[in-house]
């Protein structure tokens, strides 16, 4: 997603295909799983965050989330977006560090020209020793553009989803109806924010500062080389990976509130 979503209209990689074959002729480490140490053992913290500030802000609003009652849109929209918010301390970096890893994948006989870091240690030292702890926070408006908007439309849409679903089809589990619910509201809320996602990958990946000013110097410089078609680059990956992922997310932290509602009641 990353290398497709960063790549300049003078560069070799812009299909799918060729971009999976570029990070294929990497070993493993360089390639396909470049990055993901981090997110792998920090995802669990954010979504504590992300979650738990949700749960918690519909309980002080007197919310239910038991898809039982019909939701109330104003109260989602208020907890999704401060969960959202809340996430991002955690989240930026993350993705600061996953991206400028996976942007220095090479890709054809393009040469990578900047800075290459054998892992994340290195990069956050380097960042940090460079940039000092803005150089973490790099593009955390436009990660805000995205992450703030797309988890207010996430729990709008699992909300609706799973009422209706509790309500109409009662004989289908509501693990499974969790799980379908979930990956619906990932893909959907993704498409939405798809544009400022690519905008994000693209500020985080020039760390250097050496392409892009900020974030309207991004979006025009995008345009004018790639066109619209770049807003919406990473839009079949994206949606591939958000369905399963976020299908199961919701459906272990439905799961999850269930086991220990029940064993509250017992004690």
């Amino acid at each position: 997603q990353v290398q497709l979503q960063i790549r300049q209209a003078n560069l070799e990689v812009v299909s799918l295909r060729e971009c999976f074959q570029a990070v294929k002729n990497q070993n493993l480490a360089k390639g396909f799983f470049r990055g993901l140490s981090w997110p792998m053992l920090s995802y669990g913290a954010i979504n504590s965050v992300f979650f738990g500030v949700y749960g918690s802000t519909m309980k002080y609003l007197d919310a239910d989330i038991s898809g039982r009652t019909p939701p109330d849109y104003a109260k989602i929209c208020m907890a999704g977006g401060l969960g959202g918010t809340c996430q991002l301390v955690l989240a930026v970096p993350i993705d600061v560090i996953k991206v400028v890893l996976q942007s220095q994948i090479p890709h054809g006989t393009t040469k990578y020209q900047g800075k290459y870091y054998k892992g994340p240690i290195e990069g956050t030292r380097d960042i940090l020793r460079s940039r000092g702890l803005v150089g973490m926070y790099r593009g955390l408006p436009t990660q805000a553009l995205r992450d703030i908007p797309a988890s207010i439309a996430y729990f709008l849409i699992y909300e609706f989803l799973i009422y209706h679903g509790v309500k109409n089809f009662p004989n289908i589990s509501s693990t499974l109806q969790s799980f379908v619910f979930g990956g619906v509201a990932g893909v959907v809320s993704w498409a939405l924010i798809m544009p400022f996602d690519v905008m994000k990958s693209r500020i985080q990946a020039d760390s250097d500062r050496k392409l892009y000013s900020g974030f309207w110097d991004c979006v025009v410089k995008s345009y004018r080389s790639n066109g619209i078609k770049i807003f919406f680059r990473g839009l079949s990956m994206t949606s591939l990976r958000a369905f399963p992922v976020n299908g199961m997310t919701l459906m272990t932290h439905m799961e999850l509130l269930k086991l220990f509602g029940e064993k509250k009641h017992q004690q």
